[in-house]
C-alpha cells in the first residue's frame, strides 16, 4: 500500500512539472521561472535548495556520531549562506538581469573569466547531485528492496525526465509544495518518537557529556577544521548557480532579499528537526550506530508511525530530493548552454539555446549517476561539491562586487590559483584542510594579480550594469 502512495505522489510531482512546462516558452522561463516568484513560493525555492537528503539524513548521521559540532557544515552553514546572499549578493546581482554567475564574470572581467568559471562551476555540481540520488536511492531500499545501484539509476530516469520538461517553474512549484509537506511530516514525527522515548528531557539526557558542545576545543587545530566546516557551505555555496537562479527567480530584487532571509531563518529552525529525530533513533536503536546511520530516519518511520505518517513522509521526502536534484542538475546545465555553447554560435535562436540546456540536463545527470555509484556517503559527497567552488569563484564574485581594483588578471589568477592550490593539498594530504589553503591562495592571487595588472573592467561592468538595469 506504502509503494502505491509512494508511486502516485511521483506521479503526481511529474504531472506538476509537465504543467509546469506549458509555461516554459523561453530559457529566461526554463531556468528562472520568468523572474515572477512572489516572497513565500521565493523562499520555499531557496529553502528547499539542501533542504534534502543532506539535512534530513545526511546531516542527522553526522549530528547522532558526532554531536553538536558535527553539523556546523549543515544546518548552520546553510543558514549562513542564505543569510550572506540576501545581505550582500541579491540585490545587486539581480539588477543585472542575468542568467548565470558566469554572466557576472563576463560583464564583469571578460570573456575568458566567463568561460574559465563556467568550466571550473560545472564540475562542482556533479557530487552534489549524486548525494541526492544516493538519498532516493536509499529510501527506495527501505521502502521497497532496491538494491542503491538500481536505486540510483531509476531515480536518475525519473529526474531526468522531470528537469527536462519543467525547468525552474517545475522546481519553484513543488518546492513549495514538498517544504510543507516535510516540515509537517518531520514534526509529527518528532513529536511522536519524543512521547516514545520519554519526552526531550530524557533525549537530552541520553547524550554523552560534551554533545551539545557548540564552540571548538582552544587549539589552533580544532579552530581551523572548525572554521572551515562554517565557510565549506556558508561561503562555497554563495557562487552557486542553483542557488542563483531561485534568487532570480523573485519578482523583485527586494522579494529576492527577503526570500534569502526568511529561507535562512526557515532552514536554520527546520534544520533541528531531523536532528532531534536522529537522537531518538539512537535511544530506540542503539544497534544502528554500528551500521549505516543514514539509514536510522527511514528505517524508523517504517517501524514507529502509522500508514498515513509513513506516505505523508517518505512521499515527501522523495519529492524534497527529486526537487533538489532537478535544480542541481538545471544549475550546471544552464550554464554549459549559457556560457559555453552560446558565445561560440553568436547567431543562435532562444529556442535552440533551450533545446541545448535540455540536452545538457541528460549529460549532467549521467555523469553524476556514475559519481553516485563510485561514492555513496552524502555528507561527504556535499562537502566536496562547496569546496569546489569556494576556492575557486567565491573571491572572484565578491572581489568584482565590491572591490573596485579587481580586474581580469587578479580574477583569472584567483580562480586558477585557488584550484592549482586546493587540488595539490588534496593529494599530499594537509594537516590544515585543504579549502583554506585553496581560499587564501584564490584572495592572494586576486589582490596580487589585481595590483600588478590593473585594467579598466570596472568602469566598463558599471556602464554595462545600467543597460541591464534598464532592461528589467
Amino acid at each position: 500500500m506504502l509503494l502505491a502512495f509512494i508511486g502516485g505522489y511521483l506521479l503526481l510531482t511529474l504531472l506538476i512539472g509537465w504543467w509546469a512546462s506549458t509555461k516554459v516558452h523561453s530559457t529566461k522561463d526554463f531556468v528562472i521561472a520568468g523572474r515572477n516568484l512572489p516572497l513565500f513560493i521565493a523562499a520555499c525555492a531557496l529553502f528547499a535548495t539542501w533542504f534534502g537528503s543532506e539535512t534530513i539524513m545526511g546531516a542527522s548521521s553526522e549530528f547522532v556520531e558526532h554531536g553538536l559540532i558535527g553539523v556546523i557544515e549543515d544546518p548552520f552553514g546553510a543558514a549562513l549562506c542564505l543569510v550572506l546572499v540576501g545581505a550582500f549578493f541579491a540585490r545587486p546581482l539581480y539588477r543585472l538581469n542575468i542568467l548565470t554567475f558566469n554572466d557576472f564574470f563576463k560583464l564583469r572581467f571578460g570573456r575568458k573569466a566567463e568561460l574559465l568559471s563556467a568550466v571550473f562551476m560545472v564540475p562542482s555540481y556533479f557530487g552534489w547531485i549524486a548525494a541526492q540520488l544516493v538519498a532516493m536511492a536509499v529510501v527506495l531500499n527501505v521502502i521497497a528492496g532496491l538494491t542503491i545501484l538500481q536505486g540510483i539509476a531509476l531515480c536518475t530516469i525519473v529526474v531526468v525526465i522531470y528537469t527536462y520538461i519543467g525547468g525552474m517553474w517545475a522546481v519553484s512549484i513543488t518546492d513549495f509544495i514538498q517544504t510543507i509537506m516535510i516540515v509537517a511530516g518531520l514534526l509529527f514525527l518528532a513529536i511522536q518518537l519524543s512521547n516514545q522515548v520519554g519526552g526531550v528531557e530524557a533525549v537530552i539526557a541520553s547524550t554523552p557529556e560534551g554533545f551539545f558542545k557548540f564552540l571548538p576545543e582552544p587549539d589552533f587545530q580544532s579552530i581551523i577544521y572548525y572554521i572551515a566546516a562554517w565557510i565549506t557551505i556558508g561561503l562555497g555555496s554563495i557562487p552557486q548557480q542553483d542557488i542563483f537562479q531561485r534568487v532570480m527567480a523573485a519578482r523583485s530584487a527586494t522579494t529576492a532579499v527577503r526570500a534569502s532571509y526568511l529561507s535562512g531563518a526557515m532552514y536554520l529552525t527546520i534544520g533541528f528537526l531531523p536532528l532531534f529525530i536522529g537522537l531518538c533513533g539512537r535511544m530506540l536503536y542503539p544497534e544502528l550506530e554500528n551500521g549505516d546511520t543514514q539509514m536510522v530516519i527511514p528505517f524508523m518511520v517504517l517501524e514507529h508511525s502509522s500508514m498515513w505518517l509513513q506516505i505523508m513522509f517518505f512521499g515527501a521526502l522523495l519529492s524534497a530530493i527529486l526537487s533538489t536534484t532537478s535544480g542541481a542538475i538545471l544549475a550546471p546545465a544552464t550554464v554549459i548552454g549559457e556560457n559555453l555553447v552560446r558565445p561560440y554560435f553568436k547567431h543562435m535562436s532562444d529556442q535552440r539555446l533551450l533545446h541545448v540546456m535540455r540536452l545538457s540536463v541528460v549529460g549532467v545527470a549521467l555523469c553524476s549517476a556514475i559519481m553516485a555509484a563510485w561514492r555513496q556517503d552524502i555528507y561527504e559527497l556535499v562537502a566536496q561539491s562547496s569546496a569546489l567552488s569556494l576556492v575557486s569563484l567565491f573571491i572572484p564574485l565578491t572581489a568584482g562586487l565590491y572591490w573596485k581594483k579587481a580586474s581580469n588578471v587578479g580574477a583569472l589568477a584567483a580562480i586558477i590559483g585557488g584550484m592549482a592550490v586546493w587540488i595539490v593539498c588534496e593529494i599530499i594530504g594537509t594537516s590544515i584542510p585543504s579549502l583554506i589553503y585553496g581560499g587564501l591562495a584564490s584572495m592572494l592571487a586576486m589582490i596580487v594579480g589585481s595590483l600588478v595588472k590593473p585594467d579598466e573592467t570596472y568602469e566598463m561592468f558599471k556602464h554595462a550594469t545600467k543597460t541591464k538595469s534598464n532592461e528589467v
